[in-house]
């Protein structure tokens, strides 16, 4: 198997560490970037390259790829992980930590994709992994930018692929369901600091509680992981991989029960 360039966003920590450390096992080259530099010293101990990079900032952004094509003139694999979640009521929630959301989770992947295109194009190759969340087509109370965010990343990936398929790009949407990460660490804290005392705070306390006990039947992030290097090896990937503990189920569900019915079971985590 001949070695791919790889870029890998948010390293740092969980599915994006396990994701660089993975395609380092299997010979790849790899570049992981995240805001915490030192959190990836194993990554470049084991021949990664960390690089820093807020997901925020434009100049990273174009720092991040401009250092993968200077040092080796292409570049095959984006994996775009780095996300944040938020929690909280529709109404409590304040605009500024919403657009926050979108520019994290939607328009940072959607610049890198920008950023790597020519290149890919250029070598007739390459492929676009877009971590999602079973929440890219499901969505559940008090999470509404969260999956707003989801929702419009699977889209923009469904209308990338038929783009640059022509050109020899893949895109692949990887929907994780419940996985034991430290990524849900901040949901009990955020749905009490944006909706523990207003018109929604008996939903948001069950919920917030719930969700402190919520994972303990969640997959382990190696699963996902498995899923994404798949995609990454492979000539043919498929365009969506459900992985992780109640993925297909909840996606099934949500595919066949009507809207109100799927209604009253997502709602039985604020009761």
């Amino acid at each position: 198997m001949t070695a791919k360039v790889c870029l890998v966003t948010g390293a740092s920590s969980g599915i994006g560490h396990a994701t660089a450390l993975e395609l380092l096992r299997a010979g790849h080259i790899v570049y992981g970037a995240a805001r915490r530099v030192r959190k990836m010293d194993d990554l470049r101990a084991a021949g990664g390259h960390p690089l820093k990079m807020d997901a925020r900032d434009e100049d990273d952004l174009r720092r991040a790829v401009g250092t993968v094509l200077d040092e080796h003139q292409r570049i095959d694999v984006l994996v775009n992980n780095a996300g944040t979640v938020l929690h909280g009521a529709v109404e409590d929630v304040p605009l500024d930590r919403a657009r926050d959301q979108l520019e994290v989770n939607l328009l940072a992947p959607a610049r890198l994709v920008q950023l790597v295109l020519p290149a890919m194009r250029a070598q007739r190759s390459g492929t676009i992994v877009n971590v999602s969340s079973i929440g890219g087509e499901i969505a559940l109370p008090f999470g509404a930018w969260y999956y707003a965010s989801k929702h419009a990343l699977e889209a923009f990936s469904d209308t990338l692929r038929m783009e640059v398929e022509p050109f020899g790009i893949d895109v692949v949407i990887i929907q994780p369901g419940i996985v034991k990460t430290e990524f849900e660490d901040q949901t009990a804290a955020q749905l009490r600091e944006y909706s523990g005392r207003g018109a929604y705070r008996e939903m948001a306390e069950a919920m917030a509680r719930h969700g402190e006990t919520g994972l303990s039947d969640g997959s382990d992030p190696s699963v996902v992981v498995d899923a994404i290097r798949r995609a990454v090896e492979s000539e043919n990937p498929e365009t969506r991989y459900a992985v992780g503990h109640l993925a297909e189920k909840l996606l099934e569900l949500n595919r066949t029960l009507p809207d109100r019915e799927f209604d009253r079971l997502a709602m039985r985590a604020t009761k």
